[in-house]
């Protein structure tokens, strides 16, 4: 499916659930929208496809063959502490942090890393049968989305397949899931393409609820034409929301507050 496609039945879908919401029809669906509270450097060279918070550092994981990578960064003024490059054959994609280990998915190429967290030496890769986009961690299991309308939910010790779920809004799959992270029981994931950000109870799958982002792209610049909306980031310590974009020249810190 092209690119321009792909758009488009992200857009219908996405598009539907906001219409029925001003019609007073949404059901169970939650709209939010947003506030810009704060905002942080972010390298427009930097092709974001994993996001994350963990002990007061940012880490992130960029894609593009030849420029993958997986960085702790100082968020406060987007200095690179620590970076470990992927081989020219890897397309890097999302990260997760369980324990002591940083897990780092690859696109097309069915390989997991798992690295220390605290050197980024290589400790495991893992064999995927599906493509990787997006990965988060709820304290027992890996969730891992393919681009597909699924979350997959795997063991990190030896990486197995224990379950997965079709993620569904108003009976309707949600297809391209992309860069994902766990917050407060809910896996949030950004949808590729657009400016939403979709909240999913993990157990059934079911989208409780719609952060719409529309306008965010248009506060910052950005190093190319594929500079969409990628990447959520939880300061579970600070309760502090963080969303970027590949290619953007800003992390936004954002507050969010339901829709009239």
């Amino acid at each position: 499916m092209m690119h321009s496609q792909i758009h488009l039945v992200v857009r219908r879908l996405l598009v539907l659930v906001l219409v029925l919401a001003s019609c007073g029809a949404r059901g169970e669906i939650t709209l939010y929208d947003y506030t810009v509270v704060n905002s942080y450097p972010h390298n427009t060279r930097f092709f974001t496809q994993g996001l994350l918070v963990h002990q007061g550092y940012l880490y992130e994981g960029t894609g593009r063959y030849g420029e993958s990578a997986l960085m702790q960064i100082r968020l406060d003024d987007g200095a690179v502490l620590k970076r470990k490059a992927l081989g020219s054959r890897y397309f890097g994609e999302g990260i997760a942090v369980a324990g002591d280990r940083i897990f780092q998915l690859t696109w097309r190429e069915n390989m997991v890393f798992e690295h220390d967290l605290a050197t980024f030496d290589s400790v495991n890769s893992h064999y995927l049968p599906t493509e990787g986009w997006g990965l988060t961690w709820d304290g027992e299991h890996l969730i891992l989305s393919d681009g597909s309308d699924r979350l997959y939910f795997y063991d990190p010790d030896g990486f197995q397949l224990v379950r997965s779920v079709a993620v569904t809004i108003q009976g309707r799959p949600v297809r391209f899931l992309n860069e994902l992270e766990y917050i407060d029981g809910e896996v949030w994931a950004n949808v590729w393409t657009s400016n939403e950000i979709v909240r999913i109870d993990p157990a059934t799958g079911e989208v409780r609820s719609v952060v719409d982002l529309r306008g965010l792209r248009d506060q910052t610049t950005a190093g190319g034409s594929d500079a969409v909306l990628n990447g959520i980031a939880w300061d579970a310590d600070n309760r502090r929301l963080l969303v970027t974009g590949k290619l953007w020249a800003h992390i936004f810190e954002i507050e969010l507050h339901e829709r009239d």
